[in-house]
């Protein structure tokens, strides 16, 4: 099938690159001419394990192209998917500036009948606005070409996206017409051939699926973090509380673990955008009013671990960062905890030398210049370097690199072996072991070194 991508950022690129993978002939388009080029060449403007790989080898076989003009790829195609940004107005509401202007260009440009899938994270009711814009666009063309406008929200999570989109759990779809239907039963067959795994709906339906289903992912980490903060203060060790109602198989292990709190380019944007829509419609969200109140305070809480273990007063302390990306998998630092730590210790007067597996360049890019330029913030591109002359270190982003370092040579390099783990990596009996000085989240045990 022959299908249009427009926006090639972390959405639109796998969506494109997957489906290119399964013998579609896909056009990617993005009014960055920049981002076109380097795509055009194989090289990719996000970090995502396996994508790198597929794209380069679909545009070797021509199932994949790239190109900044929409006019181009519209020729004989009969579905294009809407997946630029919807970046939070200050209302916290999603701008659909960026989806509608696309929904304008579609009606400029179409020949045919169109199924417009809506895969960017939009309120209920964009469908509507979508369709209204190209029935206005056509009307002021004077054509008369029948389209559908269908929800087909993404499940993706990043650093494992590319397995995500392949082998999804589920397929949401909302569509209003048995045409548009069989269009998307026959896109996605190749991700079905083992079971059915498309779930049809109405179009508002799919819409609110996928601010439900982001909501209620970030509801569960908040619940933990709110019960970590009060492990803390009961001389509760909060994993084996973990485990133990993890165990029940209605609540599961997934999405329970205690940390810094959540980050990222969905959580925090689709839980302040559905708190919006539900004031707008005379709701008050209590609950996910308060997930995001306790996300935004547990990203403080290392930093309050550092101050209250060294004073208010961080001048002259030097700590050590693991971790700058949200997540591991991901160079993505949009929301990320890393960035609160950075800004709450430093605000102190400490310098921070800071290592991350993947997210160094992207890292050179977002955080403030200023932070670089005073030498406040030293980004090194070892590990262990980072430990040099070090008072402590914190752990942020639970790379796989970091599970098992070697300790004892960390606690040679660091001034004091004092180890503050944002994400309850390490077991405190073995850090004592060890001869550090551990700080967990919900396991505020105070462990000395030896000797």
């Amino acid at each position: 099938m022959k299908l249009t991508i427009i926006g090639t950022g972390y959405v639109g690129l796998v969506t494109g690159a997957c489906f290119a993978e399964m013998g579609s002939q896909v056009t990617c388009v993005d009014i960055d001419a920049k981002k076109i080029d380097l795509l055009k060449k194989g090289d990719l403007p996000i970090y995502e394990p396996g994508l790198e790989k597929i794209v380069r080898e679909n545009l070797v076989d021509g199932t994949l192209q790239f190109t900044t003009r929409l006019a181009e790829a519209v020729e004989d195609c009969g579905i294009f998917f809407i997946a630029v940004g919807t970046p939070p107005g200050e209302d916290g509401s999603a701008d659909l500036t960026y989806v509608l202007e696309v929904a304008r260009q579609i009606g400029m440009h179409m020949t045919q009948y169109a199924v417009i899938v809506d895969k960017s994270t939009v309120p209920v009711g964009t469908a509507d606005q979508v369709t209204r814009v190209i029935q206005g666009e056509l009307d002021r063309r004077g054509v008369d070409l029948p389209f559908d406008v269908v929800s087909n929200p993404e499940f993706l999570k990043e650093g494992a996206a590319i397995n995500d989109f392949l082998k999804p759990d589920r397929i949401i779809v909302g569509v209003n017409t048995d045409r548009a239907a069989k269009t998307m039963r026959r896109l996605y067959a190749p991700f079905s051939m083992n079971r059915d795994k498309m779930i049809f709906m109405n179009v508002r339906d799919a819409e609110m699926t996928k601010y439900a289903a982001n909501a209620m992912l970030a509801t569960k980490i908040s619940f933990m973090n709110e019960i970590a903060g009060m492990c803390e203060h009961l001389g509760v060790d909060v994993e084996n509380v973990r485990k133990g109602i993890g165990s029940d198989t209605r609540i599961g292990y997934s999405f329970i673990y205690p940390g810094c709190g959540y980050g990222g380019s969905c959580f925090p944007k689709d839980v302040k955008a559905l708190i919006k829509t539900a004031r707008d419609i005379g709701l008050h969200p209590s609950l996910l009013t308060a997930v995001e109140e306790r996300n935004n305070l547990q990203k403080q809480v290392l930093g309050d671990k550092v101050r209250f273990r060294f004073g208010p007063d961080l001048t002259g302390r030097c700590l050590a960062l693991w971790g700058l990306a949200f997540k591991p998998g991901t160079d993505d630092m949009r929301e990320a905890a890393a960035i609160v730590f950075l800004q709450d210790v430093m605000a102190a007067g400490a310098t921070v030398q800071a290592y991350d597996p993947v997210a160094m360049t992207q890292a050179s890019k977002e955080l403030p210049g200023d932070w670089l330029a005073s030498g406040r913030l030293t980004l090194m591109d070892d590990p262990y370097q980072v430990l040099e002359n070090a008072d402590a270190l914190a752990l942020v982003t639970e790379w796989k690199a970091f599970r098992q370092p070697d300790f004892k040579r960390m606690r040679q390099i660091m001034k004091t072996p004092i180890l503050f783990d944002g994400r309850n990596q390490y077991d405190p009996e073995e850090m004592a072991e060890f001869g550090f000085e551990y700080h967990g989240i919900g396991r505020e045990f105070q462990h000395r070194p030896h000797g």
